[in-house]
C-alpha cells in the first residue's frame, strides 16, 4: 500500500503491478505506423533542421529537431500526446512529470490523454526542483516525459526530483529518441521515433574543425 497526498492509503492498480516491458511492446506493435507518422509531422512542420548545432547535452550535431515546431499546432500536439500515452498506459502511470522547458507541452498532452495530473520541474541556480506548490504523493507512480532524449541528463534530473519527493518513477517517455540505444534509464523507456543522428564532443567535432560555429537553438540557449 502507498500513502497518497491527502494521507489516504491506496494500492497500485493490479494491472500496473504486473505490467512489464513486454506489455509496452505489445501496445507498440498495435501502432506500427507511429514512427512514420511522427517523422512525417516533424518534416511537414519544419521541425527537422540541418546545420551545426550545440545540443542541450553539450554535444554537437549536424541535425537538430525543434519539437516546438511540431507541437505549435494543438491538433498535432494532441495526436502525439495520445500516441505516447498509449505506450505508457500499461504501466499504471498516476502522474506525469516533465523537465522545463522542452517537456512542458508534450508532458501536458500525455497527462491529458491519460487523465492524470501533470507537474514540471525547473531550474533554480542550475539545480532542478519541483516548485510552484507542486507535490507528489509517497509511492505515486510517475512517468517522466520529454520531447527529445539524447543523453538523458535532464530526464534523470527530473526523475531524481520525483524520487526525492517520495514518488516511484516507473517509466520514461519521449517523442524522439536520439540516444542511439545508449540511454541510461533503468525503467521502461518508450518513444514514438528513433533517429540515429551523429553527435560529437566539441573537441572532436568535424564541423568545428572545418571552422564552423554551432548554433544554440534549444530551450537553454
Amino acid at each position: 500500500m502507498a500513502r497518497g497526498k491527502a494521507g489516504s492509503t491506496r494500492a497500485a492498480p493490479a494491472s500496473a503491478a504486473t505490467a512489464t516491458a513486454a506489455d509496452v511492446e505489445t501496445v507498440a506493435a498495435a501502432f506500427p505506423d507511429a514512427g512514420a507518422e511522427t517523422l512525417g509531422m516533424l518534416q511537414s512542420s519544419g521541425a527537422l533542421l540541418d546545420g551545426h548545432f550545440l545540443l542541450s547535452s553539450g554535444l554537437h550535431s549536424p541535425r537538430y529537431v525543434q519539437c516546438a515546431k511540431l507541437l505549435e499546432l494543438p491538433v498535432r500536439a494532441q495526436r502525439v500526446g495520445e500516441r505516447l500515452a498509449a505506450l505508457l498506459r500499461p504501466l499504471g502511470v498516476e502522474s506525469i512529470v516533465s523537465p522545463a522547458l522542452g517537456g512542458l507541452i508534450i508532458g501536458h498532452e500525455v497527462a491529458s490523454a491519460l487523465g492524470v495530473p501533470f507537474r514540471f520541474t525547473e531550474r533554480k541556480d542550475s539545480k532542478m526542483e519541483l516548485r510552484r506548490g507542486f507535490a507528489l504523493g509517497y509511492g505515486e507512480r510517475v512517468a517522466v516525459v520529454e520531447d527529445v532524449v539524447t543523453t538523458g541528463k535532464s530526464t534523470l534530473e527530473a526523475a531524481a526530483v520525483a524520487s526525492g519527493h517520495g514518488a516511484e518513477v516507473v517509466a520514461v517517455g519521449a517523442i524522439l529518441d536520439r540516444s542511439g540505444g545508449g540511454h541510461p534509464f533503468t525503467v521502461p523507456f518508450v518513444s514514438l521515433l528513433s533517429l540515429d543522428v551523429p553527435t560529437w564532443a566539441a573537441v572532436v567535432c568535424p564541423l568545428c574543425a572545418a571552422g564552423g560555429k554551432p548554433e544554440k537553438p534549444g530551450s537553454r540557449a
